[in-house]
């Protein structure tokens, strides 16, 4: 069937404005200590929407339908790429390129594109077979976890709707090891029906700009049953209050000073569950200790999804490197020419895990397409080490331009323009061609907003020492032990 190029009855693709309409729906929001009446009313939060509702009149282009789109046999329909389970190989590599869309359409600078959160999901799909039979520890409420996964995705697929999760919880005293169990989600009341919760989640990554959240616990060994759950509920559920993080864009500047964080951001909330009801249908654990712990492994997908959004920023850099070093001049230096090498070292590496990742995956029970994890570990323990460096690098190489930077008024103003003219020019551009680069290298690794990119980056990778506990875990050494033994002839 052909790729739809206007919304019809052969796609259940939502356009730009569905997707806006669908935020209206009475969410408590507070930004600064206010509650707003919308969403819209913050204009970082309003941009970073407007970025957002573009993906979705991108879905009917022809530029960018191929990567965003994807038709549905089950349904007949066209749909959003954003909720596929990849199947094959191919369809692996389709679903990246989707990431990489989306990735560059932010700069890189969402940490929690509209596509993320549904490879949560996804990964918690690709395990049902664990949840198949798994029982509710509470009798008064017996949910289906796997028929309740699978019909998520399903709801989430056919409409096309954007989500935000959230693991962890909020930062507070870690004296001793149950000293957060206070703000853990936990089941305060139960019915037949469903189960009302309190608690909260922290970094709800474009919380305030979503649907819905999918939310669990990352609890401790001995954390009770009626913390140990897992399920989905809408942003605009009596009880959901979200608490915005400050906002560090610049909405309203002039692209031309700020040609990123003009454009807004997404934002993190913290998400406060004031008595919550979930409905049975959108429980995916209630207190069954055979699925406690299985974050990690759904969780597969996401990290994925992050290393490949990494890599391309990384792409982004190369690219910022080669342009600094053109207006500069400074090309033929070799101390600036073994800068950029090292800024493409660091992307070729990215990429090269993501593609050994890709060519190492085997199929979860399910059948969906599961990318090689201890790649995708040992990638994340990479970037998060050389990542800092990296940004350090591309600034390195900027120089003063990107400390004395003037904007547009003053090159436009009559009485000092013609100074800044003279006297700042690159090389073929003029000073004002050449601030415009820099600008943009200061809002993508300068800025407030992209020093809290940087610590969200580091942050969301989880320390390099817990990763390399990971890593070890994850690892099967067995034929690499083997092959030593049969080398030096043990016999042990």
């Amino acid at each position: 069937m052909p790729r739809p190029v206007t919304p019809g009855t052969d796609s259940v693709l939502k356009t730009g404005e569905e997707y806006k309409e669908s935020l209206k729906d009475g969410r408590q929001l507070w930004v600064n200590g206010k509650k707003l009446d919308t969403v819209f009313d913050e204009p970082a939060l309003a941009g970073g929407i407007d970025i957002m509702a573009s993906m979705f009149d991108d879905q009917f282009t022809e530029q960018y339908g191929e990567a965003t789109t994807t038709f549905d046999e089950k349904l007949g329909k066209w749909v959003g790429r954003s909720w596929q389970e990849p199947k094959t190989p191919e369809e692996l590599v389709a679903r990246r390129k989707m990431i990489e869309y989306t990735s560059e359409k932010t700069a890189g600078v969402f940490g929690r594109p509209p596509d993320l959160a549904p490879t949560i999901a996804i990964g918690i799909a690709s395990l049902l077979d664990r949840f198949k039979g798994a029982k509710s520890a509470f009798d008064e409420c017996q949910p289906d976890f796997a028929e309740n996964v699978a019909r998520y995705i399903e709801y989430g697929r056919e409409n096309t709707i954007t989500a935000a999760e959230s693991l962890t919880g909020p930062q507070n005293d870690r004296t001793h090891g149950h000293a957060q169990a206070a703000s853990l989600l936990q089941v305060k009341k139960i019915s037949k029906d469903g189960v009302w919760i309190s608690g909260a989640k922290s970094v709800g990554s474009v919380a305030a700009q979503s649907n819905e959240i999918i939310f669990t616990n990352l609890g401790y060994p001995d954390t009770p049953p009626e913390a140990k759950i897992w399920g989905a509920s809408p942003i605009n559920a009596e009880g959901i209050k979200l608490v915005s993080r400050e906002m560090l864009s610049n909405p309203g500047a002039d692209p031309f000073d700020h040609p990123i964080n003009h454009k807004g951001e997404e934002a993190d909330q913290l998400v406060v569950f004031d008595n919550v009801f979930v409905p049975k249908e959108r429980i995916f654990n209630l207190g069954d200790a055979s699925l406690w712990g299985l974050a990690g492994e759904a969780t597969l997908w996401a990290h994925w999804h992050v290393l490949t959004r990494l890599m391309v920023k990384s792409e982004i850099y190369v690219g910022c490197a080669q342009l600094v070093t053109e207006v500069l001049g400074t090309g033929h230096f070799p101390g600036v020419q073994g800068v950029l090498g090292e800024i493409i070292e660091f992307n070729r590496a990215i990429r090269a895990f993501i593609l050994a990742a890709e060519a190492n995956a085997d199929q979860a029970p399910n059948g969906t397409m599961r990318p090689d994890v201890t790649m995708i570990t040992a990638g994340r323990l990479y970037t998060i080490r050389q990542y800092p460096y990296i940004v350090h690098q591309l600034q390195e190489i900027c120089g003063q331009g990107l400390v004395m930077r003037f904007g547009k008024n003053a090159f436009e103003n009559p009485e000092i323009g013609h100074h800044l003219a003279e006297l700042l020019p690159g090389r073929d551009v003029t000073g004002m061609q050449k601030e415009a680069l820099m600008n943009f290298i200061w809002d993508l690794t300068g800025s407030s907003l992209a020093g809290r990119v940087a610590l969200f980056e580091n942050v969301n990778a989880a320390p390099a020492p817990r990763l390399r506990e990971r890593l070890f875990r994850e690892f099967d050494r067995t034929e690499m032990v083997n092959r030593v033994k049969r080398m030096a002839n043990l016999d042990f």
